[in-house]
């Protein structure tokens, strides 16, 4: 008889968290979506048997731990998807908002911390953990400083706990996502070139952790494009950068 193979995936109650966890249960997996939206999780499992709804705050400990504990039945989890979090921007570097940025530190990156503590033990050799950061550690982007420092500090993490969790026949696989229509991205008010829905950029996610990539980075003819500028002298890339930061700022302004 074949072992059901269980994925746990944070961010599941919407964007490509929630895309992501309809992509694995056609395939089979019993699926524990996390979230602190309780009534769209309850909505999630109702009539579907392969579904577990962990409702709790990442970036808080303590909820993290009862979390786990809950689960005290699942013996193992074959891959770990960690893909929640969230993108504020700072909108006047001068006045630097430390609140902000410290809050979306917290989310993107702290809280990785809680959830490696507790859900980690629970991968048995053979399994996987998924991160899911962003293109955007690719170049600097004005206003991005929050959002972009937390990303990078993923990147970072995930780099590194591959090679300790080589041992243990794991492994880690890095996603950079470029823009994807979600409600974060919806609040967006500059040019997203290359939007893809979130249904294709768990397709993209689902065949890269399938196939056990440690890096998968999507749409190609926007992150290729972003390796190749990286390349290239800084003050090319901040010229073009800050030209169209002041085209966008131009447009809120109008807009306003």
């Amino acid at each position: 008889m074949n072992h059901q193979r269980t994925i746990l995936i944070t961010g599941a109650t919407s964007g490509i968290g929630e895309s992501l966890l309809h992509r694995y249960i056609s395939k089979g997996y019993q699926v524990i979506a996390c979230g602190r939206n309780e009534e769209k999780l309850k909505q999630l499992a109702d009539g579907n048997p392969h579904v577990i709804p962990l409702a709790f705050d990442i970036t808080d400990s303590e909820q993290v731990c009862k979390a786990a504990i809950k689960l005290n039945e699942i013996k193992h989890i074959d891959i770990l998807m960690l893909n929640a979090g969230d993108c504020r921007y700072i909108d006047n570097a001068k006045a630097f908002d430390g609140a902000l940025f410290a809050s979306v530190i917290t989310t993107n990156l702290q809280s990785l911390g809680y959830m490696l503590e507790s859900f980690l033990p629970k991968v048995a050799s053979g399994g996987q953990v998924v991160f899911v950061s962003s293109s955007a550690t690719i170049l600097p982007f004005p206003r991005a400083e929050a959002y972009g420092a937390s990303k990078a500090g993923i990147d970072y993490l995930a780099k590194s706990l591959r090679l300790d969790l080589i041992a243990e026949n794991i492994a880690v696989t890095l996603v950079h996502p470029g823009f994807i229509k979600t409600p974060l991205t919806d609040k967006n008010d500059f040019p997203m070139p290359f939007l893809l829905s979130s249904e294709q950029a768990a397709n993209r996610i689902y065949q890269g952790v399938s196939a056990r990539k440690s890096y998968v980075h999507f749409p190609k003819r926007l992150t290729l494009i972003m390796k190749f500028l990286a390349l290239l002298p800084d003050f090319i890339w901040q010229s073009i950068a800050l030209k169209s930061e002041k085209n966008n700022k131009n447009v809120r302004n109008d807009k306003q």
